[in-house]
């Protein structure tokens, strides 16, 4: 087994012990209802994750895929029990350890995996993203796609407020190198709406429960391995709405954080994540 994580200490199958994880929490307020969940990473969201999540349950969602939090250990008391049962949330995880959103979505993957879900849909909780779009990628799950990204930039996406500065990142830089990397051509490769299938996770050429994703490049590593891979891709319209008024919520701060960012973006695209196993 990888790093202790609390949820295995109770139960009677175990993980692979070739998977590394950081230290984590569960908190199970149902049992396993659907063929899909929906895991939502979150850090101090406060009101924001509060409207998306009962805009996802006044779209009837929790009876769609089961809705499962990974946090990163905010303090805001954003993920207090009383606040997520009555929405529907299933489950709550909650990382102990190092790391940053690489790592939360390696304990979520863990988990809906031991879950037995046959796939996942991940939506930051910030409130950005249109949670009505979510069904479509629950649909293409089902019609066997294994990797789904969201995207403003395609026929149908709708972006407002974005920064001038974020919009010309991912059309000048971001997607152009995640897309050569991919050999494939992703428009939106920044945006964190995304579905993605069990049997690509467990591809042992695969190989996403390693240390190595901490920070942000687990994402761009996912977009780059999953066509390389040979499965099936593709893009679907979402919508992502940033406040007219006040800051950008983003947990990315400063130049050297976003130095740190285009740093993890071309390792990704050249193939430095790559495990031995599936390199050229």
């Amino acid at each position: 087994m990888g790093n202790d994580a609390e949820f295995f200490r109770d139960t009677t199958a175990e993980m692979p012990a070739e998977w590394e994880l950081p230290p984590f929490t569960v908190a199970e307020f149902a049992p396993r209802q659907t063929r899909f969940c929906i895991g939502i990473p979150i850090l101090n969201e406060g009101e924001r994750i509060k409207t998306q999540l009962h805009q996802m349950r006044d779209l009837g969602l929790p009876e769609l895929a089961d809705i499962i939090i990974a946090d990163g250990g905010s303090t805001d008391g954003s993920t207090n029990r009383d606040r997520l049962v009555p929405v529907g949330v299933r489950t709550l995880l909650t990382k102990t350890g190092k790391g940053k959103l690489s790592a939360q979505l390696r304990m979520f993957f863990a988990y809906a995996l031991y879950q037995g879900y046959e796939g996942m849909v991940i939506i930051d909780g910030n409130n950005k993203d249109g949670v009505e779009a979510i069904p479509q990628f629950l649909t293409a799950l089902e019609q066997g796609w294994d990797y789904i990204q969201g995207s403003r930039y395609i026929p149908g996406g709708v972006e407002k407020n974005t920064p001038l500065s974020r919009v010309l990142a991912v059309k000048l830089i971001h997607a152009p190198v995640i897309s050569l990397g991919a050999g494939f051509r992703y428009t939106d490769t920044t945006n964190g709406f995304r579905a993605l299938s069990r049997r690509f996770l467990l591809d042992p050429r695969l190989q996403p429960f390693r240390d190595v994703f901490a920070n942000y490049n687990l994402h761009y590593y996912l977009s780059v391995m999953a066509p390389r891979l040979g499965y099936r891709v593709r893009e679907i319209p979402v919508s992502r709405i940033y406040p007219a008024k006040g800051p950008t919520p983003s947990k990315i701060k400063g130049f050297r954080g976003k130095l740190a960012i285009l740093a993890e973006l071309f390792l990704a695209a050249l193939g430095f994540y790559r495990p031995p196993l599936s390199r050229p």
